[in-house]
């Protein structure tokens, strides 16, 4: 399970998030820290128990300090946790601030769930493309595959006329869970929408090049089309 350390200085909106996170498969939250002083305590407190944090989902907009200074700060322990950014500033300068400090995503509020579940989606293939021993060397293969994992594709920017966001972020969710890959019925049925729906997203997303396309050849009868996601998808 990825540690999660939630960091935001309204209540509220911190217990959202920490909802959010125990929706999400594979994280699980560890704390919620309303300051700087006290996410990098959290942080030191977790790593000198021996259970450190593995992310941080940090407001940038903090009452005693940026959360660009706390994620730089956050480089000095050992070992460091990432850091995803959630914030509604989106000026150019910001987001490169954002980078040179250490940030590995950025997510802009408000936002929904759909989104929040794609941004941890690829921090957890970024974290599975990598070993797990930080003294072990790597190769420029894994770091590229690594990297790429991060590259995340926004499907609502290229999303035609009649084409739902959220349905086709469910049905997104859908294929990247079966590794073996999923029939439209399939979808149809984990997803609540009619198996033609279903069929007519998975083709978008296949033109998109986001998945591919495999026929199963089973008992007599015609042939089912399997979808299966690409996980080293250009962006």
């Amino acid at each position: 399970m990825i540690r999660v350390l939630i960091v935001e200085d309204e209540p509220l909106i911190a217990e959202a998030h920490r909802t959010y996170v125990q929706r999400v498969t594979g994280f699980v939250p560890v704390g919620i820290a309303h300051s700087g002083r006290a996410a990098m305590r959290a942080v030191a407190d977790a790593a000198a128990y021996g259970t450190p944090i593995d992310l941080v989902l940090m407001d940038l907009g903090l009452p005693d300090t940026s959360g660009l200074e706390v994620a730089a700060a956050l480089t000095g322990v050992t070992p460091s946790p990432d850091v995803i950014a959630i914030t509604s500033a989106r000026d150019v300068a910001m987001v490169r601030t954002a980078v040179a400090h250490g940030v590995v995503l950025y997510l802009l509020k408000p936002f929904t769930f759909a989104a929040f579940r794609d941004k941890l989606d690829h921090y957890r293939e970024f974290r599975a493309s990598l070993p797990s021993n930080n003294d072990t060397t790597v190769s420029q293969h894994e770091i590229d595959r690594a990297l790429s994992a991060l590259r995340t594709t926004d499907l609502r920017a290229s999303t035609p006329k009649g084409v739902a966001p959220q349905t086709l972020d469910e049905i997104s969710r859908a294929v990247r869970a079966a590794p073996e890959g999923v029939t439209a019925a399939d979808t149809a049925t984990n997803v609540g929408v009619s198996r033609i729906t279903a069929w007519r997203y998975l083709e978008k997303l296949a033109e998109d090049g986001l998945v591919t396309r495999r026929s199963d050849y089973g008992r007599a009868g015609r042939p089912k089309t399997r979808y299966l996601w690409k996980t080293k998808h250009a962006n």
